[in-house]
């Protein structure tokens, strides 16, 4: 008979502890354990030589530092990446780093496809499975890590497959792991969690971590964000940015960025950038234009380079920071919205019901 091994690598420090306590060991054992996982990537709990032969023998016994290896690795013409991770459900989620001058971005995963279900999205296409683990999220990084070097990862998004306010235990052990001394040691304010807009997560998080704050808005009015977003038929855009604007005082941000998908004939016209402007202006707030990324199957259309340049023209004249996002690594279908994975969707399904009625 196999004894199922409790996976411990997703355990922020916290956690370690009571791990650790519940088996008659001291508190500074967590931290040696996760300087050997994060400082010298150490993964076999025989090399951790200040762990006694008894703990080492217990840990082999009843726990594993497991991460999944990728199926596939796409390189991009610009220098993106994009990992395709198997999951041992046959699930397979999308990884993707995404190089610049002066900092490196791995965007990451949080569930198994999405329900938010936003039509202009290949991840809310394929459908919805499961919310990833907290090991599964921290397995992307390291995973990263282990391909790129440490050096090149700076900061952390997670705007890969899924809600992450949606997943939000797993997600906020991941965050802190991140930004743990003893972890990742990544500045909170460089790692982001960009969310449609769970109003009651939102408000959560703003009391127990401050990371930066990104929300896919893509629409000023609630009649076309309802389209747009769904999530926006239960919690609609004044009641969105009233927590938004709570969680950038709690926190001390700067601002907080607002997505913003550009659609042909959708949501781009000279009406569309004035209601924008007129949401934003006198707030903490930044404006990044992502040109729309097409997909197979998709009926929407990218927003010509003109009329994206007149639009933020427009929000700049507000007095509204805004940016054009430049695309990448959609030659290998890396983009933003072109995530799709493998899903076998269970939205159909009891769980998929259960958390479609409380998302929407």
């Amino acid at each position: 008979m196999t004894i199922k091994r409790q996976n411990i690598l997703g355990m922020p420090l916290e956690d370690l502890i009571n791990f650790f306590n519940q088996i008659d060991e001291k508190d500074y054992r967590a931290k040696q354990l996760m300087q050997w996982i994060y400082s010298k990537h150490i993964f076999d709990f025989d090399l951790m030589t200040n762990f006694n032969l008894e703990l080492r023998n217990h840990l082999n016994q009843n726990c594993s530092l497991r991460f999944d290896d990728a199926v596939r690795n796409d390189l991009s013409d610009d220098g993106t990446q994009k990992w395709l991770i198997e999951k041992k459900d046959n699930q397979i989620i999308e990884t993707v780093f995404i190089p610049e001058d002066k900092r490196g971005t791995l965007c990451i995963s949080s569930q198994v496809g999405c329900l938010i279900d936003c039509p202009f999205c290949a991840t809310g296409r394929q459908g919805f499975n499961r919310n990833l683990r907290s090991s599964e999220i921290i397995g992307q990084v390291l995973l990263a890590r282990r391909e790129l070097g440490e050096e090149r990862l700076t900061n952390i998004v997670f705007m890969g497959m899924g809600e992450p306010l949606a997943n939000y235990p797993e997600v906020i052990k991941a965050i802190k792991i991140l930004n743990d001394p003893h972890g990742f040691n990544i500045s909170r304010r460089r790692i982001t969690v960009s969310t449609s807009g769970l109003v009651p997560q939102l408000y959560k998080l703003s009391e127990e971590v401050g990371v930066s704050l990104a929300v896919s808005l893509h629409a000023a009015n609630d009649e076309l964000r309802d389209e747009l977003v769904p999530i926006n038929r239960k919690h609609p855009i004044k009641e969105l940015l009233d927590a938004c604007w709570h969680y950038a005082n709690v926190q001390n941000l700067r601002s907080v960025t607002f997505e913003y998908t550009m659609l042909k004939g959708v949501n781009d016209s000279v009406k569309d950038a004035q209601q924008l402007a007129k949401l934003l202006k006198n707030q903490p707030a930044k404006v990044n234009l992502i040109p729309f990324n097409p997909f197979p199957g998709v009926q929407f259309k990218p927003t010509d380079h003109k009329r994206i340049n007149h639009f933020r023209n427009i929000l700049l004249e507000s007095g509204i920071m805004t940016t054009t996002r430049k695309t990448r690594g959609d030659d290998i279908q890396a983009a933003c919205g072109q995530l799709s994975g493998q899903v076998m969707n269970l939205a159909k399904k009891t769980l998929g019901q259960k958390l479609k009625k409380t998302l929407h």
